[in-house]
């Protein structure tokens, strides 16, 4: 029994530092301050040390090398947590402004609203407004899913609809810089920072369904007006936090699908955790079982009229694509 024991100690351990030298090589290699040859003589020197470790583990000094090596991620940790978000940066034009709101009584302002004007991915109309919504024509809420990798994945938007026809969407971006880009294994090392964006739907469902080229798809939710209302005004608290108090945008942990999740359970409305909140192209199914789409359509049906991409493209992004993008999708009887 004590080999026993002691052979499954000795695998915890293993995998414990094997973990460990990974995460930290990668950490050093993505955020260390330094040009890449010094980041890789870091990361390299850090894999180095793991691997003496782990074979040491298997010699007759095992401790001092284990002390050794729990020493150097110490310092490792404590670089890692003094990296704070910044402020300020050379940011990308369509994430330059995080937008920030104010509500008073039944009026809700928003401040740096996007509504750009896209001609392609180069050649667009920059335009932040000023926009103000009364909150008691609220009628409900849509989900847009565009697949931008394949079926597993997707970008995830969420917008309000009001008695007059427009339509509030918001999105959770990453805050790339100019000339940067997305990366998921990057930014599971604070590589880039989170916005939250509130836009026209011409704007950012439209430079992907019409511009990018991206698979989008409409889903409208099964929501009452009043969940809608507090789910909206969830996003204006989360957004003037973030005008605030800076985040790191995370591939697992804080991106476009968990912020919101979190959100919705902040209002009182219970999700289950489902492995459909990670491989978020598959969000629909998951909102389809709990009731949360129109369950008079099949699923299979539902997911076949959601697709906007030919209607958009007919209507172009002109001051009717909220409009043209609806045709034919199913509406809950809310």
């Amino acid at each position: 029994m004590r080999l026993v024991g002691k052979i499954i100690f000795v695998g915890i351990l293993v995998l414990l530092v094997a973990g460990l030298t990974v995460w930290s090589g990668l950490a050093l290699w993505f955020r260390l301050p330094m040009e890449e040859t010094a980041r890789m003589i870091a990361a390299g020197g850090v894999g180095l040390l793991g691997l003496t470790t782990l074979a040491a583990q298997f010699g007759k000094r095992p401790t001092r090398s284990l002390a050794m090596f729990a020493f150097a991620m110490a310092l490792i940790f404590i670089w890692w947590e003094s990296i704070e978000p910044p402020a300020d940066g050379n940011w990308a034009p369509d994430v330059a402004r995080q937008v920030t709101g104010e509500i008073d009584g039944d009026t809700l302002t928003l401040n740096d609203v996007r509504d750009f004007e896209w001609r392609s991915e180069d050649d667009k109309t920059q335009n932040w407004v000023q926009r103000s919504y009364d909150l008691t024509t609220l009628e409900g809420v849509d989900l847009f899913l565009s697949h931008w990798d394949g079926p597993e994945i997707a970008h995830f938007i969420v917008s309000f609809g009001f008695q007059d026809g427009r339509y509030l969407a918001w999105s959770v971006e990453v805050r790339r810089e100019v000339d940067g880009g997305f990366s998921p294994l990057a930014d599971f090392f604070k590589t880039n920072t989170l916005v939250l964006v509130a836009a026209e739907e011409r704007d950012v469902v439209g430079v992907r369904s019409n511009i990018r080229g991206e698979d989008v798809q409409l889903y409208r939710l099964n929501t009452s007006p009043l969940v809608a209302r507090t789910l909206l005004e969830e996003y204006v608290r989360d957004a003037n936090l973030l005008a605030a108090t800076p985040q790191f945008y995370n591939s697992v942990t804080t991106n476009c699908t968990t912020t919101v999740f979190r959100m919705v359970r902040a209002i009182g409305v219970n999700i289950p955790l489902d492995w459909r909140l990670l491989l978020n192209g598959y969000l629909p199914d998951f909102a389809y079982d709990q009731g949360a789409l129109d369950t008079r359509v099949p699923m299979e049906e539902l997911r076949a009229l959601s697709h906007i991409d030919e209607r958009a493209q007919e209507v172009g992004l002109t001051s009717g694509y909220s409009q043209a993008i609806r045709v034919g999708v199913p509406t809950p009887a809310r």
